[in-house]
């Protein structure tokens, strides 16, 4: 026999390749099918793990007036499977009442207690009903419905099992009483209500706690079947004999039990809470009411209240419409407490052009409603006095001119901003710098622009710079409440934070500025839209064009602002705010105070403290006294016979460039100065050197002389003499 060498006999070798590839094959189909199983488990564990911890939407809450009135609930919005979008309610966290804990048990889960959150006799029942063909019932857990609840999906093998893990997951790291917990937070109810806190308030005006055992019987069935079992209307009697299920099953005494049956043969939710179909600030309520959180909120607005008002601010409006008026809004605030009692957003609503705009939070030109707040910071800055003469004369005032195109002349600035004037304002304006009055307009909320204010100029103090009503009225209420700036409150209970933006000593004289009736003449006569038989600060404005027509007033209770204008901004036919805002204003500050407007009252806005109430005479003639409260510490003006001398022209600390290209002969300053009484000659000094005599009312023209110069005049021999006005010439 021959040894084979080179291995194998071909036989033998290929006994070998049949037999060693064929286990290699084998054992590679079982690690390919294993891969399979390995991603699914895999996929399966991560979609339970993400899914295995409580989420929920936030509370919606339940919106009531000041008098308990439901008003409007700021739902959680939804998307539809479709990809609409619709509006939920509720989801109020809730520690479930023992009524509530036996009816849900009894109806959704009976071996809640003793299972780990999938319950395997449900689970075989329910097979054994699909192979039996006949009634099926379900085997979902409270815990697998709060699992589809919070993540729903299509109704599938994959998606149950994901459930049934998540259920157990949920169990494990939450508990059994949070599992019941959470169902009963998101459980649905019927007409969009989620969770048996809401349910008990939306159908029986109750806490959830204080349901009877009938009461809460006949809301936990519903969730089965919300559509169907919402028991208003044809669902009652479905809701009622699924009820009676619940309140035999759930092991009630027999007593117990017998009355919770026989109250339900009577039992009927109260009817649905509807919002006032005149109430437009629904919107604002809502988001408001979001960003609050809560289950339950207090709205400061009254609705008898809003209602009155509302029907002032049509009956006006429709005496308006034939100069062009298509719309009012108006807020009423509290003082004190700056609680909102009324928001009508747009008189009339609906029937009228740009009826569902809410006009108080829509930018308008103010027109001179933010010149108070320029007397405010001119005065807590020391630029102006109480007795200061402001001038109201066309030198100066750069272009602008008054609404009824005229100029007063000299004027105390209680004066200048009772009559409104648009000169002295600009003036002030130009003395604080523009960028400042932006700024301090823009901290007190009128606006929120950034940039450069010269887009504004001068323009600014007359109504250049928009704002809505809504800010003045935060603004005024800073004015009104001693220069302490807060938000306008909208629910009970809402925290404060108030910081002061205005000495309380300018407030208030801007206040007693705004109050005085005798300061408003000539522009504006006594006994009109105005005035009150009690103290109320009132301050007009009316933008170019007559586009808008505003007033502002508070008394020692109320503050009241007064829009009028149209929706598409167009003019008005000479529809001011003295003309038409003021009027309404009137009126329901009026029936506020239950007062007539001949009604006699005592009472004044709070005098500024430290101060002395003095008698001033504005102009050379002393044609009219007023009652001026005056700082003791600055020395006293002369007594009326004696002279008071004022320079008007130039302003105070005002800068003044010369023209290069003009002869030296022409680049002059016109200085012009007040006496009273009337005197014959007044001497000029410029850095304390006397230059020039002349007569009070005659113009002197200085020479400039680059630097800072120092004017004053005073009486020839004597030593009486005006304050110094500083000039820095270029």
């Amino acid at each position: 026999m021959t040894a084979n060498l080179d291995g194998p006999s071909p036989s033998h070798r290929s006994a070998a390749v049949t037999r060693v590839p064929g286990r290699r094959r084998r054992l590679s189909f079982s690690a390919l099918g294993a891969i399979p199983a390995l991603a699914l488990a895999i996929t399966y564990a991560t979609r339970v793990a993400a899914d295995a911890h409580f989420s929920a939407p936030a509370p919606t809450a339940f919106v009531t007036d000041r008098n308990g009135t439901f008003l409007t609930q700021a739902g959680h919005i939804s998307t539809r499977p479709d990809g609409g979008r619709q509006v939920e309610y509720g989801y109020w966290p809730i520690t479930p009442p023992d009524p509530v804990v036996r009816a849900t048990l009894a109806l959704e889960d009976r071996r809640f207690r003793w299972h780990p959150g999938v319950d395997p006799l449900a689970v075989l029942r329910a097979a054994w009903q699909h192979l039996r063909g006949g009634h099926r019932s379900g085997a979902s857990t409270l815990a697998m419905q709060v699992a589809r609840m919070q993540h729903p999906r299509p109704r599938t093998l994959w998606a149950k099992a994901v459930e049934a893990g998540t259920a157990v997951a949920l169990t494990v790291r939450y508990g059994r009483a949070a599992i019941l917990e959470q169902y009963l937070r998101l459980a649905p109810y019927g007409e969009n209500s989620h969770g048996i806190a809401h349910a008990a308030r939306w159908y029986f005006d109750t806490p959830a706690g204080d349901l009877t055992p009938a009461q809460a019987a006949l809301l936990c069935g519903i969730p089965q079947a919300p559509s169907r079992l919402a028991p208003r209307g044809a669902g009652l009697p479905r809701a009622a004999a699924r009820a009676r299920l619940a309140l035999k099953a759930a092991e009630l005494p027999a007593a117990e039990l017998a009355q919770a049956l026989a109250e339900l043969d009577h039992l009927a939710p109260v009817p649905a809470p509807r919002r006032p179909a005149s109430l437009q600030t629904v919107p604002r309520l809502e988001a408001l009411a979001r960003a609050a959180g809560g289950t339950r909120l207090r709205a400061t607005l009254d609705l008898p209240t809003q209602e009155q008002v509302s029907r002032m601010a049509a009956a006006h409006l429709a005496a308006w419409k034939r100069f062009g008026a298509q719309q009012v809004a108006v807020m009423v605030v509290r003082r004190g407490s700056r609680a909102v009692l009324v928001d009508v957003t747009s008189a009339g609503g609906a029937s009228q052009p740009g009826g569902a705009i809410d006009y108080t939070t829509v930018l308008r030109s103010p027109g001179s409603t933010l010149k108070p707040f320029l007397y405010a910071l001119a005065l807590q800055r020391g630029l102006i006095a109480p007795q200061d003469v402001l001038a109201d004369r066309p030198e100066g005032a750069g272009g602008i001119a008054n609404a009824d195109h005229d100029f007063l002349g000299p004027l105390l600035p209680r004066q200048a901003l009772a009559n409104s004037r648009n000169v002295p304002a600009t003036n002030l304006l130009r003395r604080l710098g523009l960028a400042e009055g932006f700024a301090f307009l823009r901290q007190l909320g009128l606006h929120r622009l950034d940039g450069s204010p010269e887009r504004f100029g001068l323009a600014m103090a007359i109504g250049a710079l928009p704002t809505s009503l809504e800010r003045l009225m935060r603004a005024y209420a800073t004015l009104a409440e001693d220069g302490m700036d807060d938000d306008l409150a909208w629910f009970d209970g809402a925290e404060r934070d108030p910081q002061r933006l205005i000495s309380a000593d300018a407030a208030r004289l801007v206040g007693r500025f705004l109050s005085d009736p005798m300061a408003r003449l000539p522009s504006f006569p006594r006994y009109g839209s105005s005035e009150f038989p009690f103290a109320v600060a009132l301050k007009t404005g009316t933008s170019l064009g007559y586009r808008d027509a505003w007033t502002i007033a508070w008394s020692r209770a109320y503050l009241i602002g007064v829009w009028v204008g149209r929706a598409d901004a167009g003019p008005m036919t000479r529809l001011s705010g003295a003309r038409a805002a003021a009027g309404l204003a009137q009126a329901v500050m009026l029936w506020l105070h239950g007062a007539g407007r001949n009604d006699l009252m005592a009472g004044e806005l709070a005098a500024p403290e430290g101060r002395r109430e003095t008698e001033l005479c504005p102009d050379a003639a002393c044609s009219q006294r007023l009652t001026e409260w005056v700082d003791p510490a600055v020395p006293p003006r002369p007594e009326t016979g004696s002279a008071r001398l004022a320079i008007v022209q130039p302003e105070p600390d005002s800068h003044v460039w010369r023209n290069p290209d003009a002869p030296p002969g022409l680049n002059r300053l016109v200085l012009r100065a007040t006496a009273a009484p009337p005197i014959g000659q007044i001497v000029w000094l410029v850095d304390g050197q006397p230059v020039a005599v002349g007569a009070p009312d005659a113009p002197l023209f200085w020479r400039m002389v680059p630097g800072r110069h120092r004017f004053q005049v005073r009486l020839p021999l004597q030593d009486d003499a005006s304050r110094p006005v500083t000039v820095v010439v270029e």
